[in-house]
C-alpha cells in the first residue's frame, strides 16, 4: 500500500494502529496472551485506553488483527519470492532463502503464535486457524504451480503431484526453521538454499 496517497488523517490513524500492534506484540511475546491487559498495551503504546478501544473492540480482536496482518505479510513476501525469478529452480531457491529471512526477522511473532496456539481460547484459535489455513492454501497452490511449470519444461522429473512436492518443500523448510528456533547455535538455518532444496530436487538415490 502506498501511504503517500492516503489522506493525512488516515495516515495518522494507520501509524497509531501500528504502534498499538507493535506494543501488543512486545507484551504478548514477553508475558503471553492471557497475562496482558488492554490497559498495559495502551500504556506501552503511550495512548489512552479509550483510544485503544477505538481501534480494537477487545483483546481478542487486537490479537486476531495482529496475527492475521503478520500472516498476510509473510504470505505476501513468500509469494513475491516465487514470482520474481524466471527460472523455476531459482524461484525455489529464492523461496527457501526468503522464508528463512522472514522467519528470523519476525521471531517474536513466530514464537508468540506457536506458543499461544494451544493456550489461547478455542474460539480465537479456531477462527484464526481457519483464516490462516485458507491464505496458506492459496500460497501452496502458487508454490505447486512452480513445480508444475518446471515439470512441463522438463526442468523437473514428473515423479509426484506438484501439490505434494510443494507440501514436501514447505514441510522440510519448516522442520529446519523449528530446529533452528530450538537450538540456533547448534542447528542454524542453512546459508545455502540448496542444502534444503536438494532433499526434494535430488533425493537420496544415485542416478
Amino acid at each position: 500500500m502506498d501511504n503517500t496517497k492516503i489522506p493525512r488523517r488516515e495516515r495518522e490513524k494507520l501509524r497509531q494502529r501500528q504502534e498499538m500492534l507493535s506494543a501488543a506484540l512486545e507484551l504478548f511475546s514477553e508475558k503471553g496472551y492471557h497475562n496482558v491487559a488492554m490497559g498495559e498495551i495502551a500504556e506501552k503504546a503511550e495512548f489512552a485506553i479509550g483510544t485503544l478501544y477505538k481501534f480494537f473492540r477487545n483483546k481478542e480482536d487486537l490479537y486476531k488483527s495482529l496475527i492475521l496482518e503478520q500472516a498476510e505479510k509473510f504470505d505476501r513476501e513468500l509469494t513475491l519470492a516465487i514470482t520474481e525469478p524466471q527460472d523455476e529452480i531459482e524461484k525455489l531457491r529464492n523461496f527457501v532463502t526468503v522464508k528463512g529471512e522472514v522467519f528470523s526477522e519476525n521471531i517474536s511473532m513466530i514464537r508468540l503464535y506457536f506458543a499461544e496456539t494451544r493456550g489461547a481460547s478455542f474460539n480465537i484459535m479456531a477462527d484464526l486457524d481457519s483464516q490462516i489455513r485458507k491464505r496458506h492454501e492459496q500460497f501452496l497452490k502458487a508454490l505447486a504451480s512452480v513445480f508444475e511449470k518446471g515439470i512441463k519444461k522438463g526442468r523437473f522429473q514428473n515423479i509426484a503431484d506438484p501439490y505434494y512436492l510443494a507440501i514436501a518443500l514447505e514441510s522440510i523448510t519448516n522442520a529446519f526453521l523449528f530446529l533452528w528456533l530450538e537450538a540456533p547455535e547448534i542447528h542454524p538455518y542453512p546459508k545455502s538454499p540448496d542444502t534444503i532444496l536438494n532433499i526434494v530436487v535430488k533425493g537420496l538415490l544415485e542416478s
